[in-house]
């Protein structure tokens, strides 16, 4: 979502960094840059100014002009503004009450059906028994169809109504939920395409009805202002406890992330990074500000390994590892589904400090390369992927017309296959020291850097 910002402030601030000395011009040209680059972004004017103003004032005084490294004090202004303005300290959801109670308001298609079914992953941690939803859309034919789906695919309870009046469905989604003993009621509303007074009404009573420990509203990263204004209009009506931001996944500048809290007040909890029901994290304001800056979220990515990974599949591979034995193509194709599943290669390493998807890209070994290779393993036979030396020519040619792909990618897939097995048998034989050999040695045949020189 940051992509273009976080370029343009990068090359902003590179102005300043390595400089053993920042004058007032260095300061003013740089700022300048940042305005614009936050500007470009869809950043509300006001925050700018005041962003703007903060770093001036900050880099013009002792702070900068008694370091080591004014270039990296720079930076770490630029962070520390970043921080303030997306809300300072991680804002956890409230969970007071049984059921607790958690009414999720916004614009139509800001996804707040989708986030509906992504809440109960992310807090039921295993039991979506424990957690009931409800949706008091009854202007949108397939609303609560959809919800149900989402219910059922979850294993979620569900609540049907018998009433189209949104108030009265609210009454009786919470006695249902009392009767079930539900750690969780989640309380879909309906949107409307901008904002009026006949759905203020309506969620103002559903909110007295229900008395929720959480008022979230749905922003949609790719609107921009739009939503920050929205934002603004729904605290003025309800007493919003926070916001959910959806499709940071996509292309969105970024401009609303970085204006919401500032013009509102509301802390933004959490923020969807996917499609899938388990694309919903904790929103930390210290993460997305160094993640802005190129500085990567390490800790972010070591806790979505933790939460995706299955710990199972890669003990076993450890294991093979470790006695050296062959790792086959099943084994291969595990972990690129699990890499897929933690939102694919670009994804990982854009949480990873001072590397660059673009160099991914370069590469030609994307994300898409990774589902293709899977598509080749999957059109093999078990024992072919059990021993990869049966594939001859004949087999190959089999394989590439079940994947849909060429023969030179079975053999590409082929390849990087024995590479990796070889790989790992040095690793076991050698520990780091066959770690470092193996990358030396790969690292000749693709004609680049050679250990020594």
């Amino acid at each position: 979502m940051f992509d273009t910002l976080s370029e343009r402030l990068n090359s902003a601030i590179q102005r300043v960094t390595g400089r053993g000395r920042i004058t007032e011009d260095n300061v003013r040209d740089t700022v300048r840059q940042i305005r614009m680059a936050l500007l470009e972004a869809d950043v509300a004017l006001p925050v700018v100014k005041r962003i703007v103003e903060r770093v001036r004032q900050r880099a013009l005084g002792a702070e900068v002009a008694r370091s080591l490294n004014p270039g990296q004090a720079f930076v770490k202004i630029v962070h520390d503004e970043l921080v303030i303005v997306l809300g300072r300290d991680q804002s956890p959801l409230e969970t007071k009450g049984r059921p607790a109670v958690v009414l999720l308001v916004g614009l139509q298609g800001a996804g707040k059906t989708t986030t509906a079914g992504k809440l109960v992953r992310y807090l039921s941690k295993g039991s979506p028994q424990d957690a009931l939803l409800v949706s008091t859309d009854v202007y949108r034919p397939a609303a609560r169809e959809q919800l149900a789906t989402i219910a059922a695919e979850l294993g979620a309870g569900h609540f049907r109504p018998d009433s189209d009046d949104p108030r009265r469905i609210a009454e009786q989604a919470l006695a249902e939920a009392k009767r079930r003993n539900s750690r969780w009621l989640i309380v879909d509303t309906a949107g409307r395409l901008h904002v009026d007074q006949a759905m203020m009404d309506e969620v103002r009573k559903i909110h007295e009805v229900v008395s929720p420990s959480e008022s979230l509203f749905i922003v949609d990263a790719m609107v921009g202002q739009d939503a920050v204004s929205s934002a603004k209009a729904f605290n003025d009506a309800l007493p919003l406890t926070g916001v959910i931001l959806t499709k940071a996944d996509g292309d969105a500048r970024g401009g609303a992330a970085l204006s919401v809290r500032e013009v509102t007040g509301l802390p933004i909890k959490l923020v969807g990074t996917g499609e899938k029901l388990d694309a919903l994290d904790a929103f930390v304001p210290e993460r997305f500000a160094s993640r802005i800056l190129g500085m990567g979220d390490v800790v972010g990515l070591v806790e979505q390994v933790q939460k995706q990974v299955d710990r199972e599949a890669a003990e076993r591979v450890a294991a093979k590892v470790k006695k050296g034995r062959d790792l086959n193509l099943e084994d291969y194709r595990d972990q690129l589904q699990q890499v897929i599943g933690m939102g694919g290669l670009t994804s990982m390493l854009d949480k990873l400090p001072g590397v660059k998807p673009e160099a991914l890209q370069a590469s030609g070994f994307d994300d898409g390369q990774l589902r293709r290779q899977i598509a080749i393993i999957d059109s093999m036979t078990r024992r072919e992927r059990r021993n990869p030396a049966l594939i001859d020519g004949s087999r190959k040619r089999r394989i590439a017309g079940g994947s849909g792909l060429s023969i030179q990618e079975v053999n590409r897939l082929l390849k990087q296959h024995k590479q990796l097995t070889k790989t790992m048998k040095r690793v076991a034989k050698g520990g780091m020291a066959g770690m470092e050999r193996a990358l030396g040695g790969a690292l000749r045949g693709r004609g680049g850097f050679r250990p020594g020189r």
